[in-house]
């Protein structure tokens, strides 16, 4: 499987976002929507309860598992969504800096927005993601 993403970046913008502004799939790649991953353990339950660094873990585990039954991984994602139940900025960043450090050298452009709930009980992180692949 080839890579088909690419990631653009603009010296007319800002360079504090730790992601690229925009990314690229090409024409007859294969798009990946993922739900929301949701930091549920496998038996239904919420994971690190209380805890926003380990929900973002656990949802970028299951984003992982995901993806690889999509024949995708990581690498692959073309944008992210970070949901965060909290009015606070430091929450929204103790999620964010989970999902900016699983991703590693790959910045795929990102959206990280605090909301007032989620679907699961004690849930307070969900991440969305589209990613593109070319088979071969």
């Amino acid at each position: 499987m080839s890579r088909a993403i690419t990631l653009i970046r603009s010296a007319a913008l800002s360079d504090v976002a730790e992601y690229a502004y925009a990314a690229t799939a090409p024409a007859g790649a294969r798009l990946v929507f993922l739900a929301g991953a949701c930091p549920l353990n496998h038996d239904g339950s919420t994971a690190a309860v209380g805890d926003y660094a380990g929900q973002a873990a656990k949802a970028m585990e299951n984003m992982r598992i995901a993806l690889s039954a999509s024949g995708a991984s990581l690498e692959d994602v073309i944008s992210t969504r970070v949901l965060v139940a909290s009015t606070r900025r430091e929450d929204l960043v103790a999620a964010w800096e989970v999902v900016r450090d699983s991703f590693g050298d790959h910045d795929a452009p990102s959206t990280l927005m605090g909301v007032t709930v989620l679907g699961y009980e004690d849930q307070l992180v969900e991440i969305e993601a589209v990613a593109a692949v070319i088979d071969s």
